[in-house]
C-alpha cells in the first residue's frame, strides 16, 4: 500500500481517527458504563471540534485537497477529497455531533454495570465518522461502504430501546427503506463506472457526454436512492417512526444532518451529469412542494411531540427539493438570476434546517426527560416549570416558522424571490406555474405556524394535564448549553445573513458549472449592514419592552382568570392537540391525511362510559407500500417450492447456473 497525504486535510483525518478510536475504546470499556459514557461523549465532542476547525477554512478555498490510500495489486483506490461543497456539509455534521454528545452526557442514564453505554457510543461515533466519510468520499466504493456503515450504525441507534416492540418495528422499517434506496445507488455507481471506466469520482467527468435518456435514467435512479434516505415524499415512510423511536440527541442528528448526506450525494451527482431537461426540474419541484404540504399536514394531526417534529422534517426536505427543482428548471430555461436565488435558498435552508430542527428535537427530548411523556395530552403548563427549555423551544418554533429575525426567514425569502423573479420573466402558463408555487409555499408557511403554535401551545401553556407534567423540572445546565448553541446560530444567521451567504459562495461555484454560470450578478436581497442594524435595534426594543412589562407584573395584583361561569376550572377546560387543529382538518386538509376515529359508545339505555380513539396512519405507507410489498411477498411465496431441502437438488441448481454463466460469457461480445 502507498499512502499519499495532503497536509491541509490532516485535521479531518485526525477527527475521523478520534471518532473511531473513541468508539473502540467504549467497546473495550466493557460493562463499565460510566467509563464508556465519559469516553464516548468526550471523544465525540473533541473530534467534532477538530473537524469544525478543519472544515471551516475549506469552505471558502477554491480547489480541493485529497488524501488517497492506493493498493494497485487489489485495484483499490481509497480516496477522500475536501472541497467547498464537502466542507459545506461537514460543518453541520460536526456541529450537531458535538451538540448531541454534549446533550447525551445528562440525557442518557445507564446502569453501573451495563454494556449498553459502550455499544451506544460505539455506534454514535461510528455514525459521526461515516457521515463525514460519505461527504469526503472521492470514490464510489468508499462512498457506498461509508453509506452502508452510516445506515447500520443509525439502525442500532434507532433501536436503542429495543425492548419496546414499536421501536423494533421502526428500526426494521428504516433498515428496509434505506437498503432499497441503496440498491438504486449501487445501480447508479455501477452504471457510472461502466461509462467512466473507473469508480473514481475524478473519472466521472465522462458522464457529461451521456445522451439525454441515459442522463435521466441515472438522475431518477439517484433521486429514488437518495430520496429514500432524505425522507422525500412518498419515500419518507420510515422517518416518522424512526425519529421518535431514537434517543432525542440521535433524532436531532438524523433529522438535522444524516438525511442531508443524501442531498449531498444528489448535488454531487449533478456536478457530473450534463444539463437536466426543464421538465425534470418541474417534476422535482412538484415533488418537493407536494411533500412539504403533506408533511406539514400530517404534523398537524400528530399527538406525539417527536412524531410531529419528524413529519415537519418531511416538510422542510420538501422545501429544499422545491428549491433544487426550481434551480434545475430555471437553469434549463435561461432564468439565470432565479436559478441562482433558488439554489442559494436551498443551500441555506440545508444549514438552517440543521440548526432549528436540531434545537427542536433536543428541546423535545428535554421535555420527555423531565416528564417521561411524549403525548401532548399528558403535558401542559411546562413553560412555568421549565422556563429556559420552553423559551428555547419557542425560539426554535419561531425559526422554523420563518419569522424574522431568525434564520428560517432568510432561506424561505430567497425561495420567494426566486419564484417572483422567474414569474416576472415568464409568460403564459409558466408565469401561472410560478404563481401557483408561490401560493402553495405561502400555504405551507401558514400551516407551519399552525403546527408550531399547536405543538408548543398545548405542551407549554395552560395547566398540567398529568402528574408527570405537574412535577416537571428544568433541564440541567448541560442540556441547556447543548440547546443554546444552535439557538444562538439561528439568531446569528437571521441577523447577519451576509456571513452564511458569503460561506455559500464556494459551494455555489462548485455546483454552477461554467456553462451554467450566470452572466450577471445574482439579484440578492438587501441583507447588508442596514438589515443587521435594523434587526438589532428591533431586538433591543423588544427586550426592553419585555423587561418593563415583567417588572410591572411583579407589583401588580393577581386575580383569578374568569372561568366562563365555571367556579372550578380544570386542565380539561382547554384546547387539546386534536381540537386545536380540528378546523384545519375539516376545511383545508385532504381526507387522506385526517385521522380515523372509532367510538365504543353502546346503544343501551344506560350505556357505560364512552371511549373515543383515533389512528393517525401514514397513507403512503398503509395505502401504497404495504399493499405493494404484500403482493410481492405472495409472489415470492410461490418460489418456496424450489427449497427442496435435498443437497442433490441444490447442486443441480449450481450446475445450471454455472452453465448459463459460461454461455453468457461466451456469447457476450
Amino acid at each position: 500500500m502507498t499512502p499519499i497525504f495532503a497536509t491541509d486535510i490532516n485535521g479531518l483525518l485526525l477527527a475521523l481517527a478520534v471518532l473511531l478510536a473513541g468508539g473502540l475504546l467504549c467497546l473495550l470499556a466493557g460493562p463499565r458504563a460510566r467509563l464508556a459514557h465519559l469516553l464516548g461523549a468526550s471523544t465525540a465532542a473533541l473530534a467534532s471540534l477538530i473537524g469544525l476547525t478543519a472544515a471551516l477554512p475549506a469552505l471558502s478555498v477554491a480547489g480541493s485537497q485529497q488524501v488517497a490510500l492506493s493498493w494497485p495489486a487489489a485495484g483499490l483506490n481509497l480516496a477522500l477529497t475536501l472541497d467547498p461543497l464537502a466542507a459545506f456539509f461537514l460543518l453541520p455534521i460536526f456541529l450537531l455531533t458535538f451538540c448531541g454528545a454534549l446533550y447525551a452526557i445528562d440525557y442518557l442514564h445507564f446502569p453501573a454495570r451495563s454494556w449498553r453505554a459502550g455499544l451506544h457510543w460505539f455506534f454514535y461515533n461510528t455514525l459521526g465518522a461515516s457521515m463525514a466519510v460519505v461527504v469526503l468520499a472521492a470514490n464510489g466504493l468508499v462512498f457506498m461502504l461509508a453509506w452502508e456503515l452510516m445506515s447500520l450504525s443509525s439502525f442500532f441507534l434507532v433501536t436503542h430501546d429495543y425492548q419496546e416492540e414499536k421501536v423494533r418495528q421502526a428500526g426494521w422499517l428504516y433498515l428496509v427503506a434505506t437498503h432499497i434506496g441503496a440498491a438504486f445507488l449501487f445501480f447508479v455507481f455501477f452504471e457510472a463506472s461502466r461509462v467512466a471506466g473507473s469508480l473514481d469520482f475524478a473519472s466521472f467527468a465522462a458522464l457529461r457526454a451521456l445522451p439525454v435518456d441515459a442522463t435521466l435514467l441515472l438522475f431518477f435512479a439517484a433521486l429514488i436512492g437518495f430520496g429514500a434516505k432524505a425522507g422525500l415524499f412518498p419515500l419518507h415512510v420510515w422517518l416518522p417512526d424512526a425519529h421518535p423511536a431514537a434517543p432525542s440527541h440521535v433524532s436531532a442528528i438524523m433529522s438535522g444532518v444524516m438525511i442531508k448526506t443524501a442531498l449531498y450525494g444528489l448535488l454531487r451527482l449533478l456536478t457530473w451529469l450534463p444539463p437536466i431537461p426543464a421538465w425534470a426540474g418541474i417534476a422535482v419541484a412538484l415533488l418537493g412542494i407536494t411533500g412539504a404540504l403533506f408533511g406539514i399536514a400530517m404534523a398537524a394531526t400528530q399527538t406525539d411531540i417527536k412524531r410531529s417534529l419528524a413529519y415537519s422534517t418531511v416538510e422542510n426536505i420538501g422545501l429544499i427539493f422545491l428549491g433544487l427543482g426550481l434551480w434545475l428548471f430555471c437553469q434549463a430555461t435561461g432564468h439565470e438570476q432565479a436559478a441562482v436565488l433558488a439554489l442559494v435558498g436551498a443551500l441555506l435552508h440545508i444549514w438552517n434546517h440543521s440548526l432549528f430542527k436540531g434545537l427542536l428535537f433536543l428541546g423535545a427530548g428535554s421535555v420527555v426527560h423531565a416528564t417521561g411523556k411524549r403525548e401532548l395530552s399528558a403535558l401542559g403548563g411546562l413553560l412555568r416549570r421549565m422556563p429556559l427549555t420552553g423559551s428555547l423551544l419557542l425560539f426554535g418554533a419561531a425559526a422554523i416558522s420563518a419569522l424574522p429575525p431568525l434564520n428560517g426567514f432568510i432561506s424561505e425569502w430567497l425561495l420567494y424571490l426566486s419564484l417572483f423573479n422567474a414569474g416576472q420573466d415568464a409568460a403564459g402558463g409558466a408565469a401561472f406555474f410560478f404563481m401557483l408555487l408561490a401560493i402553495l409555499l405561502a400555504l405551507t408557511g401558514g400551516l407551519v405556524v399552525l403546527v408550531m403554535t399547536r405543538l408548543l401551545g398545548v405542551a407549554l401553556q395552560g395547566e398540567p394535564r398529568s402528574a408527570a407534567a405537574a412535577e416537571a423540572h428544568e433541564s440541567s445546565a448541560v442540556l441547556i448549553a447543548a440547546m443554546s448553541i444552535p439557538a444562538a446560530l439561528c439568531l446569528l444567521v437571521g441577523v447577519m445573513p451576509q456571513l452564511p451567504l458569503q460561506g455559500i459562495s464556494g459551494p455555489l461555484l462548485t455546483l454552477l458549472a461554467p456553462n451554467h454560470a450566470p452572466t450577471g450578478s445574482p439579484l440578492l436581497p438587501p441583507f447588508g449592514p442596514a438589515w443587521s442594524l435594523s434587526l438589532l435595534t428591533g431586538l433591543a426594543a423588544l427586550v426592553a419592552i419585555v423587561a418593563i412589562r415583567t417588572w410591572r407584573r411583579r407589583n401588580a395584583s393577581r386575580l383569578a382568570t374568569w372561568g366562563c361561569g365555571y367556579l372550578k376550572p380544570s386542565a380539561r377546560m382547554a384546547y387539546t392537540a386534536g381540537s386545536y387543529s380540528q378546523f384545519a382538518q375539516d376545511t383545508v386538509f385532504c381526507s387522506c391525511v385526517t385521522p380515523t376515529g372509532a367510538s365504543t359508545r353502546g346503544p343501551a339505555l344506560f350505556p357505560p362510559p364512552a371511549q373515543f380513539g383515533q389512528e393517525r396512519l401514514d397513507p403512503a405507507l398503509t395505502r401504497w407500500f404495504l399493499p405493494l410489498f404484500g403482493k410481492l411477498a405472495e409472489r415470492a411465496y410461490a418460489f418456496r417450492r424450489l427449497q427442496a431441502g435435498q443437497l442433490s437438488i441444490y447442486v443441480l441448481y449450481i450446475f445450471i447456473a454455472t452453465i448459463l454463466l459460461l454461455g453468457w460469457g461466451i456469447m457476450a461480445p
